[in-house]
């Protein structure tokens, strides 16, 4: 038997929208404890946002502006900023700057955008700190593997084998004075699917900062920023999914103001092939999708585009690797979850995690 399912609300986390008392209208946001009595401050954490909702990366993206000067030309000002995200990183799009790299494989370098250009270097740096763990160049095995799509089922091995053998990530060539890109194997493709959703969450916050709003939640498929504070002054409030339910179960929540909450997990993306879940998270080094025990990764920092590449690696380097690689890294937290229910935590992510599940316990 098998079985297929893509979940792109943002099942990875559970925004609660009474943290802004009164925003009761938001489907899956509960009511955050501690509000303030105060009429003054009351007024101000039920101001109702502004919100729309578009799908783009093969996902939904929710963007709430909680400002009273918020109009409709921002919303579709931002929808013209995700297109053109879009129209240069996407792998399937045809005309993209990375779809013209990828059919250039072997034959010529690529000119492409200064934004495209450092996207790739960033994907590199995290390729090289992670030796290979985070890869750009497993779009071959990204396409073969198809998860979360139709018709998506286990490849034949020798498939995989040729797939792997196009995912060396060394030879990208890049051209730092050009803004060239040259994929040195003919056939190779890049994919920046582990980057890209974060990297749209932090041009969305850039976008928002730049018309002087403050406070904003941005959601791509479970990819948060919340920005700044909520009206009143106090903390955002977000749930970490519970990993074995559906959406809307949390394991606990966390408090934040002006962070990105970013997570990775095998319930995301996955399908059920002879009664075995084949989740979308592939190890570069195998061909096959990632078996370590863990259930999910959640990365906590001030930029989505680090947050969403570092999920992946650490999902992929494992919990013992993932903890020394996170440790390493300035004012980002991470916490592991296991299929065991146990629960990994840096120390601050261990600080911050107000635990309501107690069927989850911590391991370390």
């Amino acid at each position: 038997m098998k079985h297929n399912r893509l979940l792109t609300l943002g099942l990875t986390l559970l925004l609660s929208t009474a943290l802004l008392a009164g925003c009761g209208t938001d489907p899956g946001l509960s009511k955050a404890s501690g509000e303030s009595s105060d009429k003054t401050a009351n007024s101000h954490e039920t101001m109702k946002p502004m919100g729309e909702t578009f799908f783009i990366f093969d996902t939904v993206v929710n963007v709430k502006i909680y400002d009273d000067r918020a109009t409709r030309q921002h919303f579709n000002e931002i929808e013209a900023l995700l297109n053109d995200i879009d129209g240069k990183i996407s792998r399937t799009l045809e005309g993209s700057e990375i779809y013209q790299v990828n059919s250039h494989s072997g034959k010529s370098p690529v000119e492409v955008s200064n934004e495209t250009f450092e996207l790739i270097e960033k994907a590199l740096d995290y390729a090289k700190r992670t030796d290979g763990k985070f890869n750009p160049a497993i779009g071959n095995l990204v396409t073969l593997w198809n998860i979360g799509h139709e018709g998506a089922k286990v490849p034949d091995a020798d498939l995989i084998e040729a797939a792997k053998a196009l995912s060396d990530y060394h030879l990208i060539e890049m051209n730092k004075e050009t803004h060239e890109i040259y994929l040195q194997k003919e056939g190779m493709a890049i994919d920046l699917g582990s980057i890209g959703k974060g990297y749209a969450a932090d041009a969305i916050y850039e976008y928002l900062e730049a018309q002087g709003f403050s406070s904003a939640i941005i959601d791509l498929g479970g990819n948060i920023y919340a920005m700044g504070n909520k009206p009143g002054g106090k903390m955002w409030n977000i749930g970490i999914q519970d990993p074995g339910k559906e959406r809307g179960n949390s394991i606990g929540t966390i408090q934040v103001a002006d962070k990105t909450i970013v997570t990775s997990g095998i319930y995301e993306r996955f399908f059920i092939e002879d009664g075995k879940l084949y989740q979308h998270i592939l190890d570069p080094g195998t061909g096959y999708p990632v078996e370590n025990g863990i259930s999910s990764v959640t990365v906590v920092t001030k930029h989505s585009t680090d947050a969403d590449a570092l999920s992946t690696s650490l999902f992929v380097l494992g919990i013992e690797d993932g903890l020394k690689f996170i440790e390493d890294t300035p004012d980002t937290e991470a916490l592991f979850i296991s299929k065991e229910k146990k629960l990994y935590a840096t120390s601050g992510f261990k600080d911050m995690l107000k635990k309501t599940n107690d069927s989850y316990t911590f391991a370390n």
